[in-house]
């Protein structure tokens, strides 16, 4: 499938971080070598746009980055635009810097590109995009390979250490805390690829949208335009930016990894949480900038460790499980043990039952699951400690198991900034018993086990905050009139 690349990146393919797509070939008579951004929006160490410049390099064509935003992707609402939108200026501005053309198309009723992808395709000797095992990212990037007569490439950014890299099978997690470990040294150096042509400044298949310089009160009035959901505000605590990400790293040395491994648990210590999700799921920072960060700061080893294990051993092994499942976000999901014991349990009685609207807006008759929930509404974030008890207690504030996990991914994949994500569907999926079943055959429940909110409420300060957190003000949404449903997506969106 290598055989028309040039010799020195005849291996090239054949790197755990790169796959091939499809068997379409090389056009050395292409103008540039695409590089399309989805999740990964940052301009540095970014192994998309290296592995672009590359082989543009190679070919000796330049690399013309391109991110685009429709109005129609799921859940598209004033918060994931400002944020996206807020990361990609950020690309652009870095691009620049680093001697990339980049452009930008931000898709509106005055301006329909239909087929835009498949048209800037056209001109390219070759595309290279993420590989991105879950959401819409997935599926466009096998459509474009489908459909195109350009060669594809598909490259790993989100992990330290690509899952390719890895022995296959791993399953378990002490398993494969075990092989990352060894592999981690190979994987920590980060370089910048140096472009050697001039940035590409020829024509183009569209008149493009370059965010360079537009300001936040121009983005806003942009964002005001569109014909997606106003009533979920950008989220103030969560900006998208890179100058956010900076500010976090320094945070997370100076407070968070001292504190960490005592705070952790507990959402009224504020050190305990980096809040480095949003970032890294929409590829704003990388996990091995990340964990340059933590080996800079003087903080003691096993005090890094912790921190660590989280961010490489957890957050890479759900996306390791993700590469071996069709539809990550999917109930078929959960292991077969536990959802027979929730279907046989389906018919109990349920008096915790809530409303769609209640669980959409915090205003259930648990407190402490409002105060979860608030966070999800407001910040368009959860504290980790939290999210196992509002995942659980979901089972039984639903009609059924179905509807139940249908819910729980509707409501983190709508409200908060990290959803739609392999790690977010992986602690979904622990909570509906993709892990050891427990001991007692509990109503609803069976024996996938249940959770009490007494690791939140106990910790010091946890009834002051939860009180507090529950009955903060929250925007008022839309609420669907059917029940949410497996959020398999049948129907695909245009590229």
């Amino acid at each position: 499938m290598s055989s028309d690349l040039p010799r020195s990146l005849a291996t090239w393919t054949e790197l755990p971080r790169v796959r091939r797509l499809n068997d379409a070939p090389l056009r050395p008579s292409g103008r540039y070598v695409l590089c399309w951004l989805q999740q990964a929006l940052r301009a540095r160490d970014n192994p998309v746009i290296d592995a672009a410049i590359r082989l543009g390099n190679e070919l000796g064509l330049p690399a013309l980055v391109y991110h685009g935003l429709r109005e129609d992707y799921p859940f598209a609402s004033d918060r994931l635009h400002r944020f996206i939108l807020g990361a990609s200026r950020d690309v652009a501005t870095g691009c620049e810097e680093r001697g990339l053309a980049c452009i930008q198309y931000v898709d509106r009723a005055e301006k329909r590109e239909k087929g835009l992808v498949y048209r800037l395709a056209a001109d390219a000797a070759a595309v290279v995009l993420e590989d991105q095992p879950a959401f819409v990212a997935q599926w466009q990037a096998e459509r474009i390979a489908a459909k195109t007569g350009t060669a594809v490439f598909a490259v790993n950014a989100a992990c330290l250490v690509p899952p390719a890299a890895l022995d296959q099978g791993v399953g378990t997690t002490s398993a494969f805390r075990r092989r990352h470990e060894k592999a981690r040294a190979d994987w920590t150096q980060s370089h910048d690829e140096a472009p050697s042509e001039p940035p590409y400044d020829g024509p183009l298949a569209y008149d493009p949208d370059r965010l360079v310089g537009v300001d936040d009160a121009k983005l806003d009035a942009l964002i005001a335009t569109l014909d997606i959901d106003h009533a979920l505000p950008p989220s103030e605590m969560l900006p998208g930016s890179r100058y956010e990400v900076l500010l976090r790293l320094d945070r997370l040395k100076r407070e968070v990894l001292p504190a960490y491994a005592e705070a952790r648990n507990n959402a009224a210590r504020p050190e305990g949480a980096s809040t480095l999700s949003p970032y890294l799921h929409f590829g704003v920072v990388g996990p091995r900038e990340v964990m340059a960060a933590i080996e800079a700061s003087d903080i003691a080893a096993d005090k890094r460790a912790k921190f660590a294990d989280e961010l490489l051993t957890w957050r890479e092994w759900f996306h390791y499980k993700a590469r071996t499942l069709r539809v990550p976000e999917s109930y078929a999901r959960i292991p077969n043990w536990a959802r027979g014991q929730l279907e046989t349990h389906a018919h109990d009685p349920r008096p915790e039952q809530e409303t769609l609207d209640a669980l959409i807006h915090g205003t259930t008759r648990d407190e402490t699951w409002n105060a979860c929930q608030k966070q999800y509404l407001v910040d368009g974030w959860m504290h980790n400690n939290l999210r196992m008890y509002w995942a659980k207690r979901i089972i039984a504030m639903t009609p059924d198991p179905r509807t139940g996990w249908a819910t729980a991914c509707y409501l983190n994949d709508r409200l908060s900034l990290d959803g739609r994500d392999p790690s977010t569907y992986g602690n979904l999926a622990w909570a509906w018993g993709d892990a050891a079943p427990g001991y007692r055959d509990n109503p609803v429940y069976g024996l996938v086990q249940t959770r009490t909110d007494r690791s939140i409420r106990d910790r010091p300060g946890g009834p002051e905050w939860i009180a507090k957190t529950a009955a903060r003000s929250a925007p008022r949404l839309s609420v669907p009139a059917r029940a949410p449903e497996d959020p398999y997506l049948s129907e695909k969106l245009p590229i």
